[in-house]
Order: C-alpha cells, then structure tokens, then sequence
C-alpha cells in the first residue's frame, strides 16, 4: 500500500534549502525571477520525491527569511515531516529557532535534520554545528533523526537523507481517506482552457473529478473540471497530495490564498474560535483583547484574545477565544500559530477545541472536556454544551474532529454516556429528563384547568418545550413508562379521570331535560346556557358527547343521543326505501324546517352514511351497511 506524506523544509534563509531539494528531487523550487535573482525562497516551492519503500512524499520549500515566516507557517501548516536545514558555515541562526518553535507549535511529530554545506566546514567545525544543533533540538516536542551532512556540490548524504526521511515517515500521523474533503488554497491563477485554478497540498478525504465544491469564505461553488497531482492528470487526489483542481466559472479574484476548498456542506466559517493557546517563553502575556495575528493552513487573520481567566503568562498554557477579524475555516484539533501584532514575530500557538463556540458566555468555559482526547466523552462535552439544542449530527465530524467515517461508532459510544439521538440532533440525556419534568407540570396543570377534558392535545403539549420536535421522544417515553396514556392525540396522566363537580352535575341534569324536550330540533350551545343559567357550559356538552349521552352536529348544536339515532334511522330508511332522498321529502317526514334538517345532513354527509347527489341525498357506505345512529 502506498503511503503519501507531507515533508516541510525549515531554517535560516540561506542555509540551502532549495538547493538540497533540487538535488533530492531534480526539482528547482524557486519559481519565480525574483527568488533566482536574489537567491532566496519568498514564496512556496513544491516538488515529489519517492522514498522507496511504498512511501512517496510532497515536499513543500518554504522561506528562511524573516520577512516571509507567514510564506514559512502557511507551507508548515499540515506538514507530516519537519526537514531541518542547517547550514554548516553558519550554525543555528534566529529563523532556525524560531522554525523549530512553529513546528512544535503545529504539532509535527517526526523530522530530519540536514547539515548542509559541509564542504564549506571543517571537520572540528562541524562537530560544534552538530553539537549546538542537537542541544537546540532536545527541549523541542518533535522526534528528531539524527543529524544527516550533506552537501549539493557533492552529493554528500543524499542516500542517507533519503533513508532518513522514510524512517520519520514511518512515525508521521496517518491522514484518512474516508473523511472530508479540505485544501487550503496557497496559490490561484488562470490557465488557458482550465480557468481558475487553485493549488493546494490536501489535507483529508479525496476530490475527484466532476465533484462539486466550496470556496470557503464565500460562496463560489464549482463543478471540479480536472484533477492533477504533481503535475499529472489524476482522477482523484488523496490526502497529502499536492493538488491543483480546475474550476471552470469562477473568477480569480473570488479566490485567494487563505481561502479552503470543501467538498461538504458541514464545513462552514466562523468568526470566533475556542482554543487552548500556549505562548512562547519569550512572549508577551496575553492581556483581554490582545491583537494577534492567527496563522491557520494558508490563512494569516488579525484577531482579538480573550483569555478564559486572567492574563496568559509567558511559557504557560491557557484557554481563550479568538474574535477574528475575518472568518476562518476551522476543525477540532487543527493548530495555529500566533505572531504578535508590531513587530511581527511568534510568540505562540494554539489547538483549536471548538471551531464553533457558543455565542455566550464571551470566552470559553470547561475547553478542557471538549479537547478529551477520548472522543466519546469529548462528544458528550460538547452536546453538553448544546443544552436544549444539544448537536446536529451534521456538525459532528468538524465541531469535534472525528473522522466522518467514525461518526457512527462514536455515537454509539456517547450514548452509554447518556447522549440521545432524535431525530438528526444529538440531545444530552439530562435535557430530556427536563423535558419530560416540563411535560408531566403541563399536563398535570392542563387537567387541573380543564377537568372535564379527556387530555392535553398533544401539539399544546409540544409547544410547551423550547424545541418541540423533543416532544415525541418524551410522549413515547412517558407512555412506555405507564406514565401518560396517549389517546386520540391527546395526553393524559394514567390516573387522570374526567369527572364532573357537584356543580357540574347539577349543569349536566338540567342540559339533559333541555335536550330530551328539544328532540330532533337539538340545542345550541347559547340556548343550553341560558336553560342552565351560566354563561358557558361547552366542556359540560363536550364531556356529555364524549359520554355518549350528546351528540354535536356542526360547531355548536348538541342533541340527546337517542333522539339524533331516531332522527338518523328515520331518514335513512325513507332512503333504503326510495333509493333517494330530497331535503323537502325529508322534511315532510321529520317535521324539521331546513333551519334544522339542512345541518344534520350535511353531518349525515360528512360521517358517510349519506352521499349528496345534486339536490337529493343517497345511502354512503356507512349507511348501506345499516349503521343507522351514533
């Protein structure tokens, strides 16, 4: 299987760099007239070197000058091996310590040291180079080869560079296929038939022709003409590859370095950051609003610290949000590099812990939990800190870091944890225990408001919680329980009955004899008031209906039940008998004015025991099967 790594150079301008490049890869990565003419690299170079062994790597040539560290941090930004260059007639100079602090800062874990120009040193020289280069190193986080000497003028070391390199790419971090798509952008220009093109080194998942994408920030989408890596067509380009993409109807001028292409609508930008900052010993302490600039992948944007709690001391490690100035494409886990304001130099770096922190509070709280390295407690943390909201399964892969094709597994870990799934979002189980004690207050209060109703609707009952689409989850889990009786989308407590008051009974009798006397004319709701003498007595009528005592045609004329079934079984059997019925023989036969016939049969219509036909009236299917009354 073959294995793709990124390597970076690093050191003091002049140190021989590129030259060292060229000669490991016959590529001359000073692309520019500039750069040939003065003799140092301003801007990125790249080249292709295969190291055997099924291990090919990109290498990326950045700037030694201290003019060009943010050409230097964008190049190291996302590499697997660190190349340290270090030229044999000058020894550790300032760009090389401040090189080997931005890969420990990027997290790099494996790198070569290369002592170049030893044809220009004397052996004892050499010695004290080496010497000073491996005390330098020691304190550094990065797993160093031994030095390797080398020289482009004669080919010293190139073998033993070689196995050098592989050897480290043995310990670099494994970047996935299966997961999305990212390529910070470091270069743009037009090509004749092409169009736009945006250069890159990949750094998860796979793009592959015909694939649509993002530019991020901003809203060009494209349609991804053709893929080439090092210079060759591809059909797809994996993680680690240098990548050109060829995006046909996009400007140039939308794109610039800084911007990531996506291939996910997950990824989205942001305007402020959580992370863990860790500040140099040389530093300045980090102060509320202290102005940095934040280096992450190709992108160099001022920004504002505010740390969680109190200043942020040189040579120590704190929480603290970034407000930036211009939006950012972020994950979990990536790391940036902080350089101070004026002058410009670096002062630290940071883990991002949450590319999508909560608005308030203003400055993190608990960014430990959500940097746990166990990614089911990390998943917990940060659905925690959701609360009613919890997190969308869509956010998943970027908000914590998990590779999106471990999203699944990950899940499933989390809710031995106690996180819930509903629906598309991630909801901590505590919330749901809140929504089920919200849920119990309102429908205990709904019967104590209306005693005589047979529940709680349901969608009054969903409204009653600030995401209402938790509702379901908590209904199902309640009647599971024997808690609440669902019926007819209505919720009850199990206990609850609907009964009557002494009052209530008293209403009940009189509205009894008021119906028994008006037959087959029914009741309206105001005649069966002032019979009573109150002003309202729906949920009496209602709690009779639901009784079988009444029966409500239309919205609001109740009849005694026995004689709307009478009145019913009369007119349907004229109609078994005729075939047909008019209003006008109906009302013969019943005795009813239209003012009264006219509402029944329209609610003998709309329960499907008769069916309008133009002005007459013929048997529905409830009433050919002889179902006569309520």
């Amino acid at each position: 299987m073959t294995r793709h790594v990124v390597v970076g150079t690093a050191g003091h301008v002049d140190h021989g760099k590129t030259a060292l490049v060229k000669t490991l890869t016959g590529t001359d990565t000073d692309r520019w007239e500039e750069e040939k003419r003065r003799g140092i690299t301003i801007d990125l170079g790249f080249a292709r070197l295969d190291l055997g062994s099924g291990i090919t790597a990109s290498i990326v040539d950045v700037p030694g000058h201290e003019d060009f560290v943010r050409n230097m941090v964008a190049g190291a930004t996302g590499v697997d091996v660190a190349l340290l260059v270090v030229g044999a007639d000058e020894g550790v100079m300032p760009q090389t310590v401040e090189h080997v602090a931005i890969l420990d800062l990027l997290g790099v874990r494996a790198g070569v040291v290369a002592i170049t120009k030893t044809d220009l040193a004397e052996p004892d020289w050499l010695e004290l180079v080496v010497a000073d280069v491996t005390e330098r190193i020691q304190a550094s986080s990065v797993r160093w080869e031994p030095p390797v000497f080398f020289s482009a003028v004669t080919g010293r070391g190139s073998e033993e560079l070689r196995a050098a390199l592989s050897r480290a790419s043995e310990r670099a971090t494994v970047r996935s296929e299966h997961d999305l798509f990212r390529m910070p952008v470091d270069r743009v220009f037009s090509a004749p038939g092409a169009g736009t093109v945006v250069t890159g080194t990949t750094w998860s998942g796979t793009v592959a022709s015909g694939d649509t994408v993002r530019v991020l920030p901003g809203s060009v989408r494209a349609r991804v003409r053709s893929v080439e890596v090092h210079g060759e067509a591809r059909p797809q380009a994996e993680p680690g590859r240098r990548t050109a993409l060829a995006l046909p109807g996009t400007e140039k001028a939308d794109i610039t370095r800084g911007c990531v292409v996506v291939a996910s609508e997950t990824w989205r930008e942001s305007l402020a950051i959580d992370v863990m900052l860790t500040l140099l010993t040389g530093a300045r302490a980090i102060t509320q609003r202290t102005r940095v600039r934040f280096h992450l992948g190709t992108a160099e944007i001022m920004a504002r610290v505010t740390p969680a709690v109190g200043d942020i001391a040189p040579g120590s490690t704190g929480a603290a949000r970034l407000r930036l100035e211009h939006p950012v494409v972020a994950r979990w886990g990536d790391r940036g590099v902080l350089r101070s304001y004026s002058p410009m130099s670096t002062i630290g770096g940071c883990v991002i812990g949450d590319p999508f922190p909560p608005r308030k509070p203003r400055r993190p709280v608990d960014l430990e939990q959500r940097l746990d390295v166990d990614r089911a407690r990390r998943l917990l943390a940060f659905v925690e800190l959701g609360g009613w909201n919890g997190l969308p399964l869509d956010d998943v892969a970027v908000r914590t870091g998990v590779h999106v094709r471990d999203v699944p597994e990950v899940v499933e870990q989390a809710r031995a944890l106690g996180v819930r799934i509903v629906g598309e979002r991630l909801v901590a189980g505590t919330v749901l225990d809140h929504a089920r004690d919200v849920t119990l207050e309102a429908i205990g209060t709904y019967h104590g408001a209306h005693p005589l109703e047979p529940g709680m609707p349901r969608e009054l009952a969903r409204a009653v919680l600030r995401r209402p689409e938790y509702a379901d989850v908590v209904h199902t889990g309640l009647a599971e329980q024997g808690i609440v009786q669902v019926e007819r989308e209505t919720l009850r407590l199990t206990e609850f009955r609907p009964e009557l008051s002494a009052r209530h009974s008293e209403w009940a009798t009189a509205m009894r004899q008021i119906l028994e006397e008006a037959g087959p004319r029914g009741a309206t709701e105001p005649e069966l008031a002032a019979g009573v003498g109150v002003e309202r007595v729906r949920d009496v009528a209602e709690f009779m209906v639901r009784q079988g005592e009444a029966a409500r045609v239309g919205q609001d004329r109740y009849f005694d039940a026995v004689a709307l079934g009478q009145l019913q079984t009369q007119i349907l059997d004229f109609i078994a008998e005729h075939g047909r019925a008019t209003p006008a023989q109906l009302r013969d036969i019943t005795g009813l004015t239209r003012k009264y016939l006219i509402p029944v049969l329209e609610w003998m219509d709309g329960s499907g025991f008769t069916i309008r036909d133009g002005d007459s009236r013929r048997a529905g299917p409830a009433g050919a099967r002889g179902v006569k009354h309520t």
